[in-house]
């Protein structure tokens, strides 16, 4: 963490500024310290360089497991396939240019794949997640002096109103309780003018039908640690067998979406070995989730239009993708 950022952070609980005690700082980066409220009554710990405003265990801590375990795996610096650019480009319709110069929020960042693009255009990132993510993302990006990370609640901010000139928010939604409560949130810290894309898991009945959700019942329940062992392990098979039903003509584009293992093949331009660690950790992220609540394209768009946002556009960009323009 940087001390600039001070100047944009507010107490969470009680809405009062924040006050820096007990730093110790390494290399300009405050590596520990407290965030303390202006009367004194609320703490927040500063651990690894990063601020910390939520409960060390919560319903994230599954994407927080395999971030960790899977740092590098979709940061397009690591797999040399354009896959994390094309889809921020393509889900934000943002020109590279604009981004320069721009405080951007990127709520729910996971390792940092799409900070990483934002930050290669020119912007100053500021990234959150709920779970211990945060630090696969501090470590894949944290030498850069313009992005900062902090583990913080979408649904409670740690922001002041209208910090922000840009906000998106990738992969996310789905993944929480009440998703049009995390667009009301993002709309906050969001400046007037200032430009938002969210996404989502698109509800239509092709996806309703996918094989996971004969699955999730069962296994949002496991253990998570004993679930991505059992992954792990089928894994090399189920793409195999994916990969077979793949090959039939006609029918191989649906049979093969019967396996429950997340397959690029023919998709992404992934080498094999690529292809399997891909799959597996899209197959946990399928699977281990506490909350999947995929989204009608009408209603994604009525969410951010009811929030008083203008010029809403939606788009399918892997998932479906929105976009408006606060008034």
């Amino acid at each position: 963490m940087i001390k600039e950022i001070l100047a944009f952070l507010v107490c969470p609980k009680s809405g009062q500024n924040l006050l820096l005690k007990d730093e110790i700082t390494n290399d300009g980066r405050i590596q520990s310290g407290n965030l303390v409220s202006e009367d004194g009554k609320i703490k927040y710990e500063i651990v690894n360089f990063i601020p910390r405003f939520v409960e060390k265990s919560n319903y994230a801590d599954n994407f927080g497991m395999q971030w960790n375990k899977f740092r590098k795996t979709q940061l397009d610096s690591f797999s040399k396939v354009p896959i994390s650019e094309d889809r921020f480009w393509k889900s934000t319709g943002w020109k590279k240019e604009s981004l320069k110069g721009n405080i951007i929020l990127d709520a729910g960042c996971g390792s940092g794949r799409f900070s990483e693009i934002a930050l290669k255009a020119g912007a100053t990132i500021i990234a959150i997640d709920y779970s211990n993510a945060v630090d696969a993302a501090y470590k894949n990006l944290g030498e850069n002096k313009n992005f900062n990370v902090i583990q913080a609640d979408l649904f409670n901010l740690p922001f002041k109103k209208n910090t922000f000139d840009k906000v998106f928010c990738f992969g996310v939604l789905q993944h929480t309780p009440k998703p049009s409560e995390g667009i009301v949130s993002l709309s906050k810290v969001l400046k007037i003018k200032g430009k938002i894309c969210v996404d989502i898991y698109w509800k239509r009945f092709r996806s309703l039908l996918h094989v996971k959700y004969l699955l999730r019942p069962f296994t949002k329940r496991m253990n998570k640690e004993k679930l991505l062992k059992i992954i792990i392990f089928l894994a090399p098979f189920l793409l195999m067998l994916s990969s077979s039903l793949l090959k039939i003509p006609f029918l191989g584009k649906y049979l093969y979406r019967l396996v429950p293992f997340a397959n690029y093949k023919g998709i992404y331009h992934l080498n094999n070995s690529q292809l399997l660690e891909w799959g597996i950790l899209d197959t946990f992220d399928m699977l281990s989730p506490t909350y999947d609540n995929p989204q009608s394209q009408k209603t994604l768009i009525n969410w951010l239009e009811d929030e008083g946002f203008e010029d809403v556009s939606s788009i399918h960009s892997t998932l479906l993708a929105a976009r408006g323009i606060k008034k």
